[in-house]
């Protein structure tokens, strides 16, 4: 059983669909009280997610926030305790859903949680969207540091020149228009060369990047309807061109005849 939700985009009014009642409950939460905590957790929304790994992060770094303030001592108590309590083990295109069940996280969910802390606790902050990565830079104290989820050690950069040497790595060439529109966001890319996307989102479009990456999971598995399902939601919180690209890309490919897509498996 599927549930729908009417909503209004700039392409007018649109039909979502939702695998489950509380994937559609949370989306509402969510959009209606602009809080994206909720939007992370409805990527395959189930009742019943526990979220005491996600309680006792926030109850172990409010109790240094009332101590410390925001300094680095917060922030390296956010990176550490984190790891500790909820980024387990990596694995590409795992959910916030998932993490709290789990343990397992990518790019997205990893930088989510530490987003929102962040947030929560009045950092000065930017997340940052590659071709195939996200991670956060924070400025303290007038320096700029580096949040890199996935890396357990050593992700917390604090050193200029660490800083800087890891941001131009991604920057790349703003004029390459290589980007793969079916390759999720995941790891640290290996070859910087092709890096087209360099920008900053907020939480809402972060939630849509979950999304997307939901989407691209499907769409290799040549799942081409739920694909366009998922691209659908995630281009409401998200409106950006590898997202709409994708979704023209899955309706291309739902629209060919069924013997021409069984023959590229």
């Amino acid at each position: 059983m599927s549930f729908c939700l009417t909503a209004w985009s700039q392409e007018g009014y649109v039909d979502l669909t939702f695998e489950t009642q509380e994937e559609k409950q949370l989306w509402e939460t969510g959009v209606a009280s602009s809080n994206p905590y909720y939007l992370f957790l409805a990527v395959h929304g189930e009742e019943g997610t526990p979220i005491a790994s996600w309680e006792k992060l926030v109850s172990t770094t409010t109790k240094k926030f009332n101590k410390s303030g925001v300094s680095m001592k917060l922030l390296r108590s956010i990176f550490e305790k984190s790891h500790k309590y909820l980024f387990k083990t990596y694995e590409q295109h795992a959910t916030f859903s998932q993490m709290l069940e789990t343990g397992k996280y990518d790019c997205v969910s990893g930088s989510a949680t530490l987003a929102m802390l962040l947030e929560q606790y009045g950092f000065d902050f930017e997340i940052i969207e590659t071709d195939y990565h996200v991670f956060i830079i924070t400025k303290l104290d007038g320096k700029e540091i580096i949040l890199e989820s996935t890396l357990p050690i050593g992700g917390l950069i604090t050193s200029p020149t660490e800083v800087q040497k890891y941001l131009s790595n991604y920057q790349g060439n703003q004029q390459n228009v290589n980007l793969s529109l079916n390759q999720r966001l995941g790891t640290p890319a290996i070859d910087y060369s092709d890096n087209s996307i360099f920008r900053k989102v907020d939480l809402q479009q972060l939630a849509g990047l979950q999304y997307y990456n939901d989407a691209i999971a499907h769409f290799n598995q040549q799942s081409y309807d739920v694909a366009v399902t998922q691209l659908q939601k995630a281009y409401e919180l998200y409106p950006a061109n590898r997202i709409s690209g994708l979704k023209e890309l899955a309706i291309e490919q739902l629209n060919q005849p069924l013997q021409t897509r069984k023959a590229k498996k």
